[in-house]
């Protein structure tokens, strides 16, 4: 209940003291999802042939939102209340790459636990390699889905490279600069795909209830 009742003031950065809401984490993470639209847009599309809207919002949006939700819940809660309740500051202090791990050594099963973890961090990076190299191949390929496997190869080693080299040369700093200079371009893509989404919908919807509509005065055939 605590959750529900401070989210909606705490989301705003309006009346805040701290500028770094407003100046650093949201817009980090703005640039982060619209430089990562491209990518994952086009793997969702395809994976998702053949689906209904519906099952596409709910399997993309929804089912996803809800999840991300009860996560920072639980985890967000717990260190939370670790700060507060115990005075435990080490996930406080700790470098952002740690503090998953610092949060769950204060908790029984720490091994079990801090071993899921790394297995979930792994799974994320080598899934978004993967996606991301698959679209990359597509893209070169001139929209092919079967592109030669050496090709995708390629593309994943040298998105590895490149990611290697910005946090070799200037740690998470450099990444977040990274997103932010390829995100804005996106942004006008992005409002474009929006507006020819919303008319291809309504252009099908009119398709639709014009064919229904002349099916109900075909006359039936005796």
């Amino acid at each position: 209940m605590a959750y529900l009742q401070y989210l909606p003031a705490l989301s705003q950065p309006f009346g805040r003291e701290d500028a770094n809401f407003s100046q650093g984490w949201t817009a980090f993470y703005w640039a982060w999802w619209i430089s990562w639209s491209p990518f994952v847009g086009m793997f969702i599309a395809r994976v998702s042939r053949g689906r209904t809207v519906r099952e596409f919002l709910i399997a993309v949006l929804l089912i996803p939102s809800v999840v991300s939700v009860i996560w920072m819940t639980a985890l967000g809660g717990t260190a939370v209340d670790q700060l507060v309740a115990v005075g435990f500051e080490g996930v406080r202090d700790a470098a952002l790459e740690l503090k998953l791990f610092v949060m769950l050594g204060e908790l029984p099963l720490t091994a079990i636990t801090s071993f899921v973890g790394i297995i979930l961090v792994i799974v994320f990076f080598i899934t978004s390699s993967d996606s991301g190299s698959l679209v990359i191949d597509a893209i070169t390929a001139g929209g092919k889905v079967d592109a030669p496997k050496p090709q995708r190869v390629f593309w994943a080693i040298i998105e590895a490279m490149i990611a290697i080299a910005l946090i070799t040369g200037g740690g998470l700093v450099a990444l977040q600069a990274m997103a932010v200079s390829t995100g804005l371009p996106f942004t006008i893509v992005l409002l474009v795909s929006c507006i020819a989404v919303v008319k291809g919908l309504l252009s099908e919807h009119r398709l639709i209830t014009t064919g229904s509509a002349e099916k109900v005065k075909k006359p039936a055939v005796t």
